[in-house]
């Protein structure tokens, strides 16, 4: 029988601790003593963190979002309609804000919904983004 190795190039070691204590660094036995210790990691594009929290997904949506926003512009200046603009957000930027939702709001703290919900709401008066869309804070995002 085959028996299966571990990739010690491809692997990384988290440890989660709870929210409200101090960082301190564990060191655990290793089967391979290459393998190093992140704070961060991103699984299936979900970024989770030490503390678990969906702080940093958050802030990595923003900036995937805030960045596809420039072709937003470029399309409205070259005279795209809104019904299409409305298309190309629902397409690029609400499909970043929906994926695995499920998964990673309820790691969500309420500054996190606050900043997502900020984001949809200068969409809406930019006219890039329906009236109709959900707000994150009432979780109904995820399942609209």
């Amino acid at each position: 029988m085959n028996n299966l190795k571990l990739n010690c190039q491809k692997s990384k070691e988290i440890i989660f601790t709870a929210r409200g204590t101090r960082n301190k660094t564990a060191i655990f036995p290793s089967q391979c003593l290459g393998i190093c210790q992140v704070r961060s990691i991103t699984a299936l594009g979900v970024v989770l963190n030490d503390k678990l929290t969906a702080a940093d997904h958050v802030s990595s949506i923003l900036t995937s979002c805030s960045s596809s926003l420039y072709a937003l512009r470029v399309l409205r200046d070259h005279g795209l309609q809104t019904s299409s603009l409305r298309d190309v957000f629902r397409a690029t930027i609400l499909a970043k804000i929906r994926h695995c939702t499920p998964a990673w709001s309820s790691l969500c703290s309420a500054s996190d919904h606050v900043r997502l919900d900020a984001l949809l709401q200068r969409r809406k008066k930019y006219g890039y983004c329906a009236d109709d869309v959900p707000t994150t804070a009432n979780r109904t995002l995820c399942y609209s």
